[in-house]
């Protein structure tokens, strides 16, 4: 049987904590707790599930301070969490269960799903290294959105869905503070760098600054396809936030140069020729993108709602804008199928009831 060594950085996480380890007994032979500065209770706190926990003076360097987690962690495999992430029951019962088989993986790449509706069906989602052997070569890169390059063999394993239960939803200045520092002290970016710079500034709503730093991104040709696209459909949304509809849309069809059409973009595309009422081409769009198959192993971000729920509730509304009401109705059910319990598909239940 694999022994597995399950690794957190925190700071300031009392409240978190004990919901990200509840399940650890069932798949973690170790737990290593890095604390980088907290002044509450988080060290008394993850007393109650481990004994192994040390200090670490943060540097502004995520990778320093979870690669020092990984050097003091004695497993076969090493595994990271967040300390605002869960693992339900199930998917600690399948880590347990993988540790029982020899398939002599190097690197398992799992579903991060950050957002997420209360039946834990995947909203958001994307593929993490998130349980590697206890190799030197398996060591966090960037001092922020850090990352383990995976080589090896590589194994897909679905059943292990981490979820990311972040309650605070403001952007701090923590990660692009560091990436101003980054610039101020001469550092260069690479093109990961940039890219990540680039939806910091987005996230901070720095819209001019963010089409800048993702036009610099593209233009230096060097990006993951996964990144460019991801990459064009935000500069569109910059775009869209400034009220310059037809560069947003020179930019989503710029991203078909990458590789097939994602349904996110499709759907971007079709909101953008709703909002100039152009029913026919929204329609058009929202059907390409319905039948989409979100790209989960692609290892870009997924928002599968834009290839599922939202089209299908955007080609109810323009199937009766242009008043074909028998059609409206079918993608109505179709939105159902998928959220039945959602608010605009409860008032469309009432509308086509009382039409």
């Amino acid at each position: 049987m694999k022994t597995l060594s399950l690794c957190l950085i925190v700071k300031n996480e009392e409240k978190t904590l004990p919901i990200s380890l509840k399940n650890a007994k069932i798949y973690a032979d170790e737990i290593i707790i890095v604390d980088t500065g907290s002044t509450d209770n988080t060290k008394k706190v993850a007393q109650k599930f481990t004994d192994k926990i040390f200090d670490f003076a943060w540097q502004d360097d995520f990778s320093k301070a979870r690669n020092y987690a990984f050097d003091l962690a004695t497993g076969e495999y090493l595994m990271w969490l967040d300390a605002d992430d869960f693992v339900p029951t199930e998917t600690a019962n399948n880590i347990a269960n993988w540790k029982n088989f020899d398939d002599d993986a190097d690197v398992l790449l799992c579903p991060y799903i950050t957002n997420f509706d209360k039946n834990l069906t995947p909203l958001f989602q994307f593929n993490r290294e998130r349980i590697v052997k206890n190799q030197k070569r398996f060591r966090f890169h960037d001092r922020v959105h850090e990352v383990i390059v995976p080589s090896g063999k590589i194994v897909y394993k679905d059943e292990i869905k981490i979820y990311h239960n972040k309650k605070n939803h403001t952007y701090t200045t923590r990660n692009l503070d560091i990436y101003n520092k980054m610039i101020a002290n001469g550092e260069k970016f690479t093109p990961r760098n940039q890219f990540y710079y680039a939806r910091e500034l987005f996230f901070h709503q720095k819209y001019e600054e963010a089409i800048h730093a993702f036009s610099k991104f593209l233009a230096d040709g060097k990006g993951w396809a996964e990144n460019n696209i991801e990459a064009c459909l935000n500069m569109a949304k910059c775009y869209m936030a400034i009220e310059e509809e037809n560069k947003a849309l020179s930019t989503l069809f710029g991203s078909f140069v990458y590789d097939l059409p994602r349904g996110e973009i499709l759907y971007e595309i079709g909101n953008i020729y709703l909002k100039k009422q152009l029913w026919e081409s929204a329609i058009y769009y929202y059907k390409l993108a319905l039948s989409s198959a979100p790209n989960t192993k692609g290892g870009g971000f997924v928002n599968v709602d834009a290839c599922t729920f939202l089209p299908a509730l955007q080609l109810c509304f323009c199937y009766n804008k242009i008043g074909d009401n028998l059609t409206a109705l079918h993608y109505h059910q179709i939105s159902k199928n998928f959220k039945p319990d959602d608010e605009k598909v409860k008032y469309n239940d009432e509308y086509f009831k009382n039409l």
